[in-house]
């Protein structure tokens, strides 16, 4: 790949956007905010993670390309209203990964994956001026992430501020007693909060057995799915 082919294709991708906000261009992209494009921009990153796990090469290229055209909306949309652009996007992001890679742009060593993480989480909170033990840190959990992601990510977080975490599987034991007996007692309202528990500590338990509830949750929909394609399959048989 030679620099100056991927520059063009940057500033064609750009100009193309451009074109399709400006007056004359295309009255359904001219009237897009921030607000209308969140829920696209979720739709392609969504997208692009099934094409990652359908393992097809040619998927994820066409995937990625409609979530870097949402990238280019929103950083157009941005400039017209002066805030920033294309640019400052790609060389912000250039000097924090040159920032939080000190082993590799710099003199810092580590002897494994793991030193690197701990690593980053260092930098971070030195980049925001904040300890160790700074509650501020759950405030980086994205309140848009998919529920047991954003589960796994608070606890990931919470494992980090408190120096010893509970025993998880214990814990999912005295939730689903607590759920048992709301549903024996018909408490509706309480047997909405007690699953509710029962999934955030579940997704605790993943964690902390290396294990991701979003992805075990994922592959277990498919495996329904799956379920349900054989049954189809042996109709008629």
């Amino acid at each position: 790949m030679k620099k100056s082919e991927l520059a063009k294709a940057f500033l064609d991708l750009k100009e193309l956007v451009g074109k399709l906000r400006a007056p004359g261009g295309c009255p359904w992209d001219a009237r897009q905010t921030e607000e209308t494009l969140k829920t696209y921009l979720l739709e392609e990153a969504y997208e692009v993670v099934d094409a990652v796990n359908r393992g097809i090469p040619e998927d994820v290229c066409h995937e990625l390309g409609d979530l870097l055209f949402q990238i280019f909306f929103l950083t157009t949309i941005a400039a017209e209203k002066g805030q920033f652009d294309l640019l400052r996007v790609i060389k912000d992001i250039t000097a924090k990964m040159v920032h939080r890679h000190p082993h590799v742009f710099g003199d810092a060593r580590v002897a494994n994956a793991e030193e690197v993480a701990e690593k980053w989480e260092k930098i971070k909170k030195e980049e925001r001026n904040l300890s160790a033990s700074s509650p501020k840190l759950m405030e980086d959990v994205p309140s848009n992430l998919p529920a047991l992601l954003r589960a796994h990510r608070i606890m990931e977080r919470g494992a980090r501020l408190r120096p010893v975490e509970p025993d998880m599987w214990a814990k999912v034991q005295e939730v689903f007693n607590e759920l048992s007996k709301s549903l024996a007692d018909d408490e509706r309202e309480k047997m909405g909060v007690k699953i509710g528990d029962l999934l955030f500590t579940l997704a605790g338990l993943c964690r902390q057995n290396g294990l991701n509830a979003e992805h075990v949750l994922r592959e277990a929909n498919e495996r329904y799915l799956e379920g349900f394609r054989e049954k189809g399959g042996n109709e008629g048989e």
